[in-house]
């Protein structure tokens, strides 16, 4: 289903829009503004996840046992590797 919802745009954001569809690399300034609403869909979720993921960490870590500072690092470095290789983290 297509909803036609009307938006205002800044001039900035409509010049870039435009910009990207004379480049072709959009088809309409419509299809500009789907594939940033679903990048941006795409972002939160995995925040989401992140954040479900450092709360249950953090559950995990207040209910068991103790871990050094050292190993808690390895942890963190660990994360850090992983998000960076799937693309959620700059490097």
């Amino acid at each position: 289903m297509t909803v036609k919802p009307s938006i205002s745009l800044t001039d900035p954001q409509a010049r870039f829009a435009r910009t990207l569809v004379e480049s072709g690399q959009y088809s309409s300034v419509s299809s500009v503004l789907q594939q940033g609403l679903e990048l941006l869909r795409q972002k939160n979720e995995a925040e989401e996840l992140e954040l479900a993921a450092l709360r249950q960490l953090v559950d995990r870590r207040m209910s068991g046992s103790i871990i050094s500072a050292g190993e808690m690092d390895a942890q963190i470095e660990q994360m850090i590797a992983r998000k960076q290789k799937s693309g959620n983290v700059g490097a």
